[in-house]
């Protein structure tokens, strides 16, 4: 089972100058933005290849909601 400390700052995030959650917290960032803050951040501490594909899905979503899907 993970400490609290791990599940508050889990290792991936630890070597960052800025942890994802304050910097979403400090721009008022919502939950598609927040995500791909937190996938993009973290990558090459964790899940490579794969954090990239859930942030690529979460800003497609993102730009579907803001701009609309497939606009022409």
């Amino acid at each position: 089972m993970k400490s609290k400390a791990d599940a508050i700052k889990p290792p991936h995030y630890t070597a960052c100058a800025i942890q994802p959650i304050d910097y979403i917290w400090a721009n008022n960032l919502n939950f598609l933005e927040g995500n791909v803050v937190k996938y993009v951040t973290r990558h090459k501490a964790k899940n490579g290849k794969e954090d990239l594909e859930k942030a690529l899905y979460y800003l497609q979503m993102l730009i579907d909601r803001e701009y609309g899907v497939n606009p022409d």
